[in-house]
């Protein structure tokens, strides 16, 4: 049971409206954001950042930034962003063997050079 209750996903017509991104990532709107919106600010800038920092731009695929998310939420201990982050991994396109071997990344054949030195900094600045 939440500490503070989420409220629906229409109280805040803009945060409705930007949270459409989480529903492409994730299929759902996390109840984290329902929750923020109680301070429609904070929801928002949230929410903004998440599409600046996962933006689809430069030559780290979305794929890969949600595999990076995830090592870092395991080294953290974040049960929920494990969760989100491997779901939004599988729905941008990573690699099964990819998905079922991330615990073994640093020597298993799926993972590239570059995406083992992009998870060895997300465990590291984690």
């Amino acid at each position: 049971m939440p500490l503070v209750t989420p409220l629906s996903a229409d109280y805040d017509l803009e945060t409705q409206k930007l949270a459409e991104f989480f529903n492409e990532t994730l299929g759902f709107c996390p109840n984290s954001v329902l929750t923020m919106q109680r301070r429609p600010a904070i929801s928002k800038a949230f929410i903004n950042l998440n599409k600046a920092v996962m933006a689809n731009e430069g030559r780290v695929t979305s794929a890969l930034k949600r595999m990076i998310a995830w090592v870092s939420s395991n080294a953290t201990g974040c049960r929920y962003c494990q969760a989100h982050a491997i779901r939004a991994a599988e729905r941008y396109g990573a690699e099964l063997e990819q998905l079922n071997n991330i615990w073994d990344y640093r020597t298993h054949p799926a993972f590239s050079e570059a995406e083992r030195a992009a998870l060895d900094f997300s465990l590291a600045a984690s």
